[in-house]
């Protein structure tokens, strides 16, 4: 979900109001959205990667290593922005993005630069985007890169207004909630079909933790080797279904090349001034690393066996037992049921409903423990999803061996990778969506732990089983769910007319601190979530 300010945003409350009305049955019959019988030709991934330098490099280096792919975790938010831009200008062939999320903001700017560079040497770009939470102005930039001929965008289930208000978009998804409620919330990169990011990062300064009013500590893998042959194959699905709209067909006048050398110069001259005013990111990147070192060997990779997890984008009618097809959510079931000592799981959102529920209730009956990190609600960017965490929050407490909530300011740089700069802001939370079975096995994947992303979202990971990326996953949680970081929430036994109360325990400043009551960023925002869990929402979040 998007990031926004930490304060209750007045279109997240439309938002959450809309889908209550909805609830009484006001919406219409689901259907194909606009532009689904546009004209077009499909394209597929890269038929032989091991033509290009990176795809050669990763042949040759999975065959010494049994046929396994390469992984590096990538927990800092510069580095998955650096690792991009180097990516796209590795690039010799294709270059594919399917994304919940791409900002037209600094960094936003900067990729999409690079990605008119790499089409000018010949490189062909494919740009999948959902449209739930895309603004027409950003719509409208991206559109303009068509005018490329190496170029084209899609867009998953859009919707018919293409204007600015928010009150007629979200008017829009209250009427048609039957379809505009499915979105497509993976995020991928591919480059010449060799190497591939997967995981929970959107495109966005928040996301590359460059942003003072919003610091979102994500988790993301580096893949290169055989594996990325099978996340191309879900990228196809996705670009061929009828629900992958060429953004020509929804309006707004087809670009032309007038409009693209326009924004062409705005581009370049953003770009020059990032280099010119130092900004740490827009430099460090032309040090090629950390791509750069990965490819030398000198920054260790790690090779092991995975599979590829994905909903399909006509995930609604695989839920609804309509059509067969895989859901992530039954890897996640499987792993769950699989597991023999331990689950710990990283996820911006709790709200587990009854399948989620049951999992945990099932690992307590098996004596897995399972232990759990989110957001505090000082932390979360969505309060409608901590809203709806509240309704689930006491019997996850009952059903897991122990839950933290990251605070806003972290105390340490250990788990969050903030740096000082941005930590006084006081904006940071985790938008992680991360899994550790019996130390051994991985899901790094766009899936939070919620009805959302278990019923509704198409989510994507990767589930890879090695011990040793276990660990660094491992040392991830543990620097999260640190007391200098994360709020230990525990049920405090006492004596008198309450037996009971939830305690938020912390170290500030050196010294262990006690809350009774949510963290929150002031009593009106405690107020406003507390509202708001009153609204029957949960499935929706």
């Amino acid at each position: 979900m998007q990031a926004t300010p930490r304060m209750l945003h007045p279109a997240r409350l439309i938002h959450a109001l809309l889908l209550a009305f909805a609830l009484t049955g006001l919406g219409a019959c689901a259907g194909l959205p606009p532009g689904a019988d546009f004209a077009r030709r499909n394209s597929v991934a890269l038929e032989n990667p091991q033509q290009t330098r990176l795809g050669k490099h990763f042949a040759d280096a999975a065959h010494a290593h049994g046929g396994n792919s390469a992984y590096r975790m990538v927990p800092l938010g510069l580095d998955g922005y650096f690792l991009r831009t180097q990516m796209i200008e590795a690039a010799e062939r294709t270059i594919d993005l399917q994304y919940y999320i791409f900002r037209n903001d600094e960094t936003g700017k900067l990729l999409c630069e690079a990605l008119l560079r790499a089409a000018d040497r010949g490189v062909r770009v494919r740009i999948l985007v959902d449209d739930i939470d895309a603004g027409a102005g950003e719509n409208r930039d991206i559109q303009i890169l068509t005018a490329h001929p190496n170029i084209a965008v899609r867009v998953y289930n859009p919707l018919r207004y293409r204007g600015r208000s928010t009150a007629r978009r979200y008017t829009e998804i209250l009427f048609n909630l039957p379809r505009l409620d499915y979105r497509m919330h993976a995020k991928l990169m591919v480059v010449d079909n060799a190497v591939s990011l997967v995981g929970g990062r959107n495109v966005g300064d928040e996301y590359f933790q460059i942003d003072p009013e919003g610091q979102l500590g994500d988790y993301e893998t580096f893949a290169g080797g055989p594996i990325v042959t099978g996340l191309s194959s879900v990228f196809d699905e996705f670009w061929r279904n009828l629900y992958a709209v060429p953004i020509r067909a929804l309006g707004g006048g087809v670009p032309t090349q007038e409009d693209l050398g326009t924004y062409r110069q705005e581009l370049r001259a953003h770009r020059q001034e990032k280099r010119e005013d130092g900004s740490d990111y827009a430099t460090r990147v032309q040090a090629g690393e950390p791509l750069r070192g990965m490819l030398s060997g000198r920054v260790p990779l790690v090779w092991a066996p995975a599979t590829v997890v994905y909903d399909p984008p006509d995930k609604r009618a695989v839920v609804r037992g309509e059509k067969p097809g895989p859901l992530l959510r039954d890897t996640l079931a499987r792993e769950f049921e699989n597991a023999q000592s331990e689950v710990l799981l990283v996820s911006a959102y709790v709200v587990p409903g009854r399948e989620g529920m049951r999992l945990l209730r099932q690992a307590k009956a098996r004596g897995v423990g399972v232990r759990i990190v989110t957001n505090s609600m000082q932390a979360n960017s969505e309060p409608t999803a901590h809203a709806g965490y509240l309704q689930y929050r006491e019997a996850v407490l009952s059903n897991s061996d122990a839950l933290y909530e990251v605070r806003d300011r972290p105390g340490s740089a250990r788990g969050p990778g903030q740096g000082e700069a941005m930590n006084r802001y006081g904006t940071f939370g985790i938008h992680t969506k991360l899994i550790i079975f019996d130390r051994r096995r991985v899901l790094v994947s766009s899936m939070n732990f919620d009805e959302r992303s278990l019923n509704l979202n198409a989510e994507l990971g990767l589930l890879i089983d090695s011990p040793e990326l276990a660990q660094q996953a491992i040392a991830l949680f543990n620097g999260l769910a640190q007391p200098l970081n994360s709020y230990h929430v525990t049920r405090e036994l006492r004596s008198g007319p309450e037996p009971s109360r939830l305690t938020w325990r912390t170290v500030e400043n050196g010294v262990p601190v006690e809350y009774y009551e949510d963290p929150a960023k002031s009593m009106g925002h405690r107020l406003q979530v507390q509202l708001m869990a009153l609204l029957p929402l949960a499935h929706e979040l």
